[in-house]
């Protein structure tokens, strides 16, 4: 114990740069926590809140519109998690390739910029770019001699929308990480894989994609986690009346009817169970991981 506490005295620049960070998760993702117990309460303005157990949980499961919004969340999710998670992995791959410095770095930092525009500002531009009657998209349909579509009310398009935007905003942030496993990688390999004769694609197969095979994992866990929170800033800023019912997610069902509607508890007992079955999916994901790669995420 001594020699641990030694150690982290030795460590203290490094332990003091980590409080931020964690101050932020206490106040903002554990102390909210806490208020989770309203799910079992009858909220009062005036006065203690009452328990009622599971009632609002009942009424969440007997609520016709809940089966919808779940259904919503999981489509949607899936669409994002298993379309969009290689396409970092192989825009990495690529960066990797580039032996101009430059390029690199420019293309690096162009790709980084989506990530910073908030969801308001990313709508806009995706609304003037699927435009019917100005967009360029409609304009390319045009010139081939096909109608004009408007992707933004047409309920068979609206979720491929926010898969693209979803895409278009993170490709280059989600990349960071496996961009760093690549540089990581020991130059004594790719110089012996080169004395071998090997090819750019038996590097790639043999070296690189191996090195990334952890981190891959790591992140296809965390998103097995996430795969209940399908985006309410997104769906929020993309959603309109004629699509509302592909696009209705918990997220904007919780926001609906807690902020809107005032029905804290049983807004908050929707959202407990959402919780409830991210952490369930992160820990079942982990385990299968482990039994099957004997790697997870921790």
């Amino acid at each position: 114990m001594r020699s641990k506490l030694k150690q982290m005295w030795t460590d203290k620049t490094l332990y003091f740069m980590l409080l931020p960070g964690l101050l932020y998760f206490i106040i903002f993702h554990v102390w909210p926590i806490i208020g989770m117990k309203l799910a079992f309460y009858d909220f009062r303005i005036m006065g203690n809140n009452v328990f009622v157990g599971l009632k609002y949980f009942r009424e969440l499961f007997s609520t016709p519109i809940f089966t919808q919004v779940i259904a919503n969340t999981l489509i949607i999710s899936a669409m994002k998690m298993f379309l969009i998670f290689p396409i970092p992995i192989i825009f990495a791959l690529m960066l990797n390739e580039f032996m101009n410095g430059k390029f690199r770095k420019t293309v690096q930092v162009v790709s980084y910029l989506p990530h910073f525009l908030s969801w308001v500002v990313i709508a806009g531009i995706w609304f003037e770019f699927l435009s019917k009657s100005t967009g360029a998209v409609n304009a390319l349909i045009q010139l081939f001699g096909f109608p004009a579509h408007d992707f933004l009310t047409d309920k068979d398009s609206i979720r491929w929308v926010l898969v693209a935007s979803e895409a278009w905003r993170n490709i280059g942030w989600d990349s960071i990480i496996f961009l760093a496993a690549i540089l990581g990688i020991n130059q004594s390999l790719y110089e012996a894989a080169y004395v071998d004769g090997a090819s750019r694609w038996h590097i790639v197969t043999r070296v690189v994609l191996p090195h990334l095979y952890v981190p891959m994992v790591t992140i296809f866990i965390l998103n097995v986690g996430f795969i209940m929170n399908a985006g309410l800033d997104q769906v929020l800023n993309f959603t309109n009346d004629s699509v509302n019912s592909q696009i209705d997610i918990i997220d904007t069902y919780v926001y609906r009817v807690g902020l809107i509607n005032g029905q804290y508890s049983f807004a908050t007992a929707a959202n407990l169970f959402k919780s409830a079955i991210g952490v369930t999916l992160v820990l079942s994901t982990h385990f299968i991981s482990k039994k099957l790669t004997s790697k997870g995420a921790w």
